[in-house]
């Protein structure tokens, strides 16, 4: 019985290593450094290793397993919380009790996902003197791990933290200033080295002559005593004329607050339209009618539409990591990927009834994971329930599980799944825990709203999260036909400026076929 126990617990790790990716795992190890030895850790090549090392450390065993729980938690994958017995609120009414991971920990991972990569290039530009020589590719979190090892940061020591978070954007240093307070660190003297130039003093404020000056757009100013409320203070009537011609910095923002979309390709479009499943799932009538109006739609707007039908979790998984290296990303300007499929809370059904999580889905397509895309606009849309299968008429029937058949509870919300990185959006059928309804011909509420706000709104310059608000307010407004069944979409996203589709030569093709 005991060997049982044991196998079925095993068996959970293996199945929660498989919905990780090389991110999550990177993540699990920087939480694990206080309670593992330091060597051992560097040779973690899977989660699968982490939990051996935490097995063996007595940490984690099949009576205890609310650190993983925790660490889960703490890397944002509650969806594979309930793989342990847990969901996200259960773990928050624990954290306070059995909590393992230290402020210090937590405030380093946090700070990690709140620096874009745009303030990535400038952290790194300032401390190019303590990272290493060669040119390597460093995440935010690798850089801070650097910086700590290098005992320039410690728990007890943010001061040189705080001070280039100030210099890159005063934002960051909230989360270090949340730090210091909660485990009650002196405030120390500036210890981040910076160039006084002959310009006149303001108030606290002084101008630095550093190289970022005339490397980036930004203006950054040293604050005596972190008094960043001074900085609207000094600056006001005062016209800064900076080096590299950026004496204007209100029109060089204005040029960058949309996306670049007027290169020779525009981009790929992936629907990945599953109608059929192999056991209990029900057959998705009316899909192949979303999966055309989706092409239609897309193609129109100048995309290269590639459509899958009927894919298995694994082959999901595979097509992600083709599309993640096809060389000719390089040359257009964003990547679309439509999925229609059952689903559950943060997942989706591949033909084969098994769940890929959306996160993991999107995690291909990072920067890091592919360069071709990176700081180019990522657009997902997702037609899956979210939540508890519902007896509907048999004209309308939700995208999940047929009734009776349980289903995730509500762990995750989209901007739970969207990776952090910048430069994502997430487009959601319905919110977190709930169905999303098919008519069995004229297909799903959510596509169909969705390709008739492009048609329209496109042609008037509107920006997609403009035309997403008003796909979730034709949604909102539609019910089944006894007048009981509602639905309401929501989008998530990580977008730096506004995406804006270029207005085709083409009238649309709802008046090219007559209408949808």
């Amino acid at each position: 019985m005991e060997e049982d126990v044991s196998l079925k617990f095993r068996q959970q790790l293996l199945l929660i290593d498989q919905n990780l990716v090389a991110e999550d795992v990177a993540a699990l190890k920087f939480f694990c450094t206080d309670l593992l030895p330091s060597r051992k850790l560097e040779s973690v090549k899977s989660a699968v290793d982490i939990f051996q090392l935490l097995m063996a450390e007595e940490y984690l065993n099949e009576e205890d397993t609310f650190l993983l729980a925790e660490l889960l938690y703490r890397i944002k994958c509650h969806s594979l919380l309930k793989k342990l017995g847990y969901t996200k609120e259960k773990v928050e009414e624990c954290l306070h009790e059995k909590g393992r991971v230290s402020p210090y920990r937590q405030m380093l991972y946090e700070l990690s996902e709140n620096i874009t990569n745009e303030m990535l290039k400038e952290i790194i530009f300032l401390m190019q003197s303590h990272l290493p020589k060669r040119r390597i590719t460093l995440s935010a979190l690798d850089m801070l791990i650097l910086l700590e090892k290098q005992g320039l940061v410690s728990d007890n020591n943010v001061q040189m933290l705080e001070d280039v978070c100030m210099e890159v954007s005063p934002d960051l240093v909230k989360t270090v200033n949340c730090y210091r307070t909660k485990v009650s660190l002196p405030q120390q003297e500036n210890s981040f080295p910076v160039k006084e130039s002959s310009l006149s003093h303001s108030g606290d404020i002084r101008v630095c002559a550093s190289p970022l000056e005339t490397s980036i757009t930004s203006v950054s100013s040293c604050i005596n005593d972190n008094k960043a409320a001074n900085l609207t203070q000094g600056f006001s009537g005062m016209k800064l004329e900076l080096p590299g011609g950026f004496s204007n910095v209100e029109n060089e923002s204005k040029k960058m607050t949309t996306y670049k979309m007027d290169g020779p390709h525009r981009g790929f479009c992936l629907v990945i339209n599953n109608v059929n499943f192999d056991r209990s799932l029900q057959e998705r009538k009316g899909s192949c009618k979303d999966a055309e109006e989706l092409k239609r739609v897309f193609t129109w707007l100048g995309l290269d539409v590639r459509t899958y039908k009927d894919q298995t979790s694994q082959q999901i998984m595979n097509l992600m990591q083709t599309w993640q290296h096809f060389p000719d990303h390089k040359d257009r300007d964003c990547f679309i990927c439509c999925i229609l499929s059952h689903g559950e809370s943060g997942a989706v059904y591949g033909k084969d009834e098994e769940l890929v999580s959306i996160r993991t889905i999107m995690s291909h397509f990072t920067a890091k994971q592919c360069p071709q895309l990176a700081e180019k606009p990522k657009l997902f849309f997702i037609q899956a329930c979210q939540g508890k299968a519902i007896q509907c008429p048999v004209y309308v029937e939700p995208d999940a599980r047929v009734p009776g058949l349980s289903s995730m509870q509500h762990s995750i919300s989209p901007s739970e799944s969207i990776p952090e990185e910048a430069d994502f959006l997430l487009g959601m059928a319905t919110i977190d825990g709930y169905v999303s309804f098919r008519h069995v011909q004229q297909g799903t509420w959510y596509v169909q709203a969705l390709c008739s706000k492009l048609q329209l709104l496109v042609p008037r310059g509107e920006d997609i999260l403009s035309i997403l608000t008003e796909v979730n307010e034709d949604v909102g407004r539609r019910v089944d036909r006894l007048g009981t069944k509602k639905q309401m979409p929501q989008p998530a996203y990580t977008l730096r400026r506004k995406f804006i589709f270029p207005i085709p030569k083409d009238p649309p093709p709802s008046q090219q076929h007559g209408g949808f």
